[in-house]
């Protein structure tokens, strides 16, 4: 499935794709990382639904990205793994699921991964882009992130916060001032699980 949207992934990737698959199983019979009921949907609705911000976006190496709220290290870990030469600081406040993360890095060998045990807008310096999945709502994310954000860039598009959220958040965005892009995911998969799922770039 990975490959039939990311023909270039090489084998080695593919690799720890299987490979973070079987931890997240392993490690969701001990802690609660992922939904227990949606643990047989892992590859689409987490994996899959993390890569959708490479069918977007392509990041150039030494981007700097940090993943605030990564909980159990989605979209982090997937991504980390799809852009080897990114630089990834993953943010979570609470300490088991940073320590999952964090044996999960290690195991498999992810040297462009950081974790951190923190509230995420206690965070200090400055990233190119802040990702996130269903934290919060997004006007309030943003307001805490947005001086997180590099006024340099080096990319195409702006930089700025790239979130995955489902349903019509419309009315949410609604009292934002600064400007966003909406990317409907059922234009880029073709599984059901997409057809109400939406990437957000704010900048």
């Amino acid at each position: 499935m990975l490959k039939q949207y990311f023909p270039s992934l090489k084998d080695d990737q593919l690799d720890r794709f299987a490979h973070l698959a079987a931890l997240y199983r392993e490690w969701n019979e001990k802690i609660n990382v992922i939904s227990r009921k949606d643990i047989d949907n892992l590859e689409v609705h987490h994996i899959l639904h993390s890569l959708s911000i490479a069918r977007i976006f392509s990041f150039k190496p030494g981007t700097r990205i940090m993943d605030a709220g990564t909980g159990g290290g989605l979209p982090g870990l997937p991504l980390s793994i799809f852009f080897p030469e990114v630089e990834f600081t993953l943010v979570d406040s609470i300490e088991k699921k940073i320590r999952v993360v964090d044996q999960i890095r290690l195991e498999l060998g992810l040297t462009n991964v950081k974790p951190v045990r923190m509230r995420f807008e206690e965070m200090m310096g400055e990233f190119d882009f802040i990702t996130g999945r269903a934290v919060t709502q997004i006007p309030d994310l943003f307001r805490m992130l947005k001086n997180k954000i590099s006024a340099h860039s080096v990319h195409s598009f702006p930089n700025g916060m790239i979130y995955l959220k489902g349903g019509d958040f419309r009315a949410e965005l609604s009292g934002l001032i600064q400007a966003y892009k909406i990317y409907p995911l059922s234009d880029y998969f073709s599984e059901d699980f997409f057809q109400t799922k939406k990437l957000v770039h704010l900048y």
